[in-house]
């Protein structure tokens, strides 16, 4: 099947813009190259890492494999749209304050399956919090820092 040109209007933190490309062309290369979106990041390619997830409709995606066609006319969360960096979100601080980063490559991942994470369990447990973030790789082995970070935030969050 072959992919047609489409123009779909994105609603990306809080604002909506329109854009043109292949249907099926991968979230991931909208937000960084045609909206300038630099907290997803392009890892594996395939939906395995974590480094390019983003929130869709208040669940945590993976942007390099969701197509544009299907994300029309859904709220798209990235890194950026948490918060500032005079005014960070609870978990971004949370992960400043514990130090919960070496490499900073999985730190989008892990930031934002956090935070929908806590939006639909603001209290969860140390295994609820193991098995969401299992799915988000990390080789810098600062996966202590990470727990505490997400128990901060949890204990933090309104």
């Amino acid at each position: 099947m072959i992919s047609q040109h489409i123009t779909v209007a994105l609603e990306v933190n809080g604002h909506t813009t329109e854009v043109s490309a292949m249907a099926d062309t991968p979230l991931l290369l909208i937000l960084r190259n045609d909206l300038q979106l630099n907290g997803p990041k392009y890892g594996c390619g395939l939906g395995e890492c974590g480094a390019c997830t983003v929130i869709i409709d208040g669940v945590a995606a993976r942007a390099c494999v969701f197509p544009l066609s299907g994300a029309a006319g859904r709220e798209i969360v990235t890194l950026e749209g948490l918060g500032t960096r005079e005014a960070p979100h609870p978990v971004q601080q949370a992960f400043i304050d514990e130090q919960a980063a070496q490499c900073g490559y999985c730190l989008n991942g892990m930031i934002m399956t956090t935070k929908a994470l806590l939006d639909r369990n603001p209290h969860p447990s140390e295994t609820e919090i193991r098995n969401e973030l299992s799915a988000n790789l990390c080789r810098c082995g600062t996966h202590i820092e990470i727990l505490r970070a997400v128990l901060r935030a949890a204990r933090q969050m309104p």
